[in-house]
C-alpha cells in the first residue's frame, strides 16, 4: 500500500492523502474542529444545529440543486455534529474528485442558511434529543458522562431541550462564522487519486479559507462516583468509565488488545463470565474510546432489576481480573480479531479516509494501515501482561439507570 502523504495548507488545514493506484473509487473526510464542546454556555446544541442547517444550501445552489448537483456526481454523502468536530464524508467514483469538493467546499465556507431552513434544523436536532429516551444504553452513558468530566467533555451533543428552544438563526449564523475556520481542519482522502492532483485542489478550494476558529478545551475530570440515575424502564443500564491510556501513548497498542479480551466477541471475558456462565445480562460490552488528550474504557450490561446488583459486581469483577494477566490464547485470539477488523475496514476507502482524519485529530498524524497491524503484532504476552499489572482497571466512575434502588 502506498505511503500516506501529508500536507499543511498555510492557512492551518492539514491534508492527508492515501492514494490506491488503478482504484476507481475514492473518499474524503473534512473535519472540522468545531463541536458541543465549544458550543457557548448559553447556546448548547448549536453546532448540532447548523450541521443540520448547512445542507440547506450553498453557494449558488438552494437546498434542492445542492442536493442534485451531488446526485448526478454519484456522490454518497454524510455529516456527523460530535463532542469536539464535526465531520462531513464523501464517497464517489475517482473521476469527480474536483467538482465533489468543489461542493463541499460551498458547503462550509459558504453555506446560505435560509430563515426558512432552520426550524427544520433545530426540530431534527430536538427528535435526536427525544430519541435518548427510546435508546437507554445511550441516555445512560450520556449521563454519566456529564459526571465524569468537569470540562465541556461532559455535555451532550444535541444541547438541551431549553438550550435548543433558545437558539435563534443570528446566533447559529454567528458561530458558523466564529468556529468554521482552517486553522485545526483537516482533509483526508483516500483512492484512486494522484497525490499532485489532490494537493492542487485542495490549495485551489480551500487555500484562500482564513480564520483561527475557537480553541479546544483541555479534558478535566471529576472526582470518581458512583451515580444513580432514576428511570421508568423495564431493565437496568449498568455503565463503567476507565481512565485508560490516550492514542498517543507507547501503551496505546497493549490496551486496544486488552479491550479485545475483554469484549472481542463470544469467546471474550465478559460474554463468557457474565452471559454465558451466569445468565445475568441481555447484553454487555466494553470498548475503548478517546477525546483528545485523554483515553477512556467503558463498560456497559444491561440486565433485570432483580440481578442489577450482582451483574455490577461481577461485570467490575471481572474487569479488575485483567490485572493478573491474560493468557496466551487469549492474546492470540485478540490479534486475530483487532487485525481482522483492521483489514476489513482497510478494503473501504471511506473507512480508511475517516481514519486518516481522526489521527491527524487525535495524534497529530495519520498511520498507515500497515503501521497498525505490525505495532499490534508487535505486541508480546509479557509486554501486554506487564502493562495490565501497572495499568489496573479498577476504580471507575459508575452509573446505574433504571428503576432499581441501591442497585
Amino acid at each position: 500500500m502506498a505511503e500516506i502523504i501529508e500536507h499543511r495548507l498555510e492557512n492551518g488545514l492539514t491534508l492527508a492523502i492515501e492514494p490506491r493506484p488503478g482504484h476507481p473509487g475514492a473518499a474524503f473526510h473534512l473535519l472540522v474542529p468545531a463541536g458541543a464542546t465549544t458550543d457557548p454556555e448559553d447556546a448548547l446544541g448549536a453546532n448540532a444545529v447548523l450541521e443540520h442547517w448547512l445542507w440547506k444550501g450553498a453557494g449558488s445552489r438552494d437546498a434542492r440543486a445542492f442536493a442534485e448537483a451531488l446526485d448526478a456526481l454519484g456522490v454518497r454523502r454524510s455529516s456527523s455534529a460530535g463532542l469536539e468536530y464535526t465531520t462531513f464524508s464523501a464517497a464517489f467514483l475517482a473521476e469527480v474528485f474536483e467538482p465533489a469538493l468543489g461542493l463541499f467546499a460551498d458547503l462550509v465556507r459558504r453555506p446560505r442558511l435560509p430563515e426558512e431552513g432552520f426550524l427544520p434544523a433545530r426540530r431534527a436536532v430536538e427528535e435526536e434529543l427525544a430519541g435518548l429516551e427510546d435508546n437507554p444504553p445511550k441516555k445512560l452513558f450520556v449521563r454519566l458522562r456529564e459526571e465524569v468530566f468537569k470540562s465541556p467533555h461532559g455535555r451532550n451533543v444535541e444541547g438541551t431541550k431549553e438550550s435548543l428552544m433558545r437558539l435563534m438563526p443570528e446566533r447559529v449564523r454567528a458561530e458558523h462564522a466564529r468556529r468554521y475556520a482552517p486553522k485545526g481542519a483537516i482533509l483526508a482522502v483516500a483512492g484512486g487519486l494522484d497525490p499532485e492532483r489532490v494537493v492542487a485542489l485542495a490549495e485551489r478550494y480551500f487555500g484562500d479559507w482564513a480564520g483561527a476558529g475557537v480553541p479546544l478545551p483541555e479534558p478535566a475530570l471529576a472526582p470518581k462516583g458512583s451515580y444513580r440515575f432514576p428511570d421508568d424502564t423495564a431493565q437496568v443500564q449498568i455503565g463503567l468509565y476507565y481512565e485508560d491510556v490516550p492514542p498517543d501513548s507507547p501503551d496505546f497498542y497493549p490496551a486496544r488488545l486488552a479491550s479485545e479480551v475483554l469484549s472481542g466477541g463470544m469467546a471474550s471475558r465478559l460474554f463468557t463470565e457474565v452471559r454465558e456462565k451466569r445468565g445475568l445480562v441481555y447484553s454487555v460490552y466494553a470498548s475503548p474510546g478517546a477525546v483528545k488528550g485523554f483515553g477512556y474504557l467503558a463498560a456497559y450490561a444491561g440486565t433485570t432489576p432483580e440481578r442489577a446488583e450482582e451483574t455490577r459486581r461481577v461485570l467490575k469483577a471481572e474487569i479488575e481480573k485483567l490485572k493478573a494477566g491474560v493468557s496466551a490464547d487469549e492474546l492470540a485470539r485478540a490479534k486475530v480479531g483487532v487485525k481482522s477488523a483492521l483489514v476489513m475496514q482497510g478494503e473501504s476507502v471511506q473507512a480508511r479516509s475517516a481514519s486518516l482524519a481522526r489521527d491527524l485529530f487525535l495524534l497529530g498524524r495519520a498511520r498507515s494501515l500497515d503501521e497498525i497491524l505490525k505495532r499490534v503484532e508487535a505486541v508480546g504476552l509479557e509486554e501486554l501482561n506487564a502493562f495490565l499489572a501497572r495499568h489496573p482497571y479498577t476504580l471507575p466512575w459508575e452509573g446505574v439507570l433504571g428503576p432499581v434502588e441501591g442497585a
